[in-house]
């Protein structure tokens, strides 16, 4: 039994691979924002691309 507290211990104060749990979290996170705000987001990526296509049909490079 001592020996698994031993582990239980050590296991818990060991900071290895704490970065990459970090890692997943944030993009956890930024997976969920953008799940939750999917249609505004692609309504606004639309605008931008709609924006960009009128313009280069106005574009003369003769002028």
């Amino acid at each position: 039994m001592t020996k698994f507290k031993n582990f239980m211990t050590t296991f818990w104060k060991d900071e290895e691979g704490l970065q990459t749990l970090e890692l997943m979290l944030i993009i956890a996170v930024i997976v969920f924002i953008a799940l939750l705000f999917r249609k505004t987001i692609i309504g606004w990526i639309q605008k931008l691309v709609g924006f960009g296509n009128d313009n280069i049909d106005n574009f003369n490079p003769s002028e």
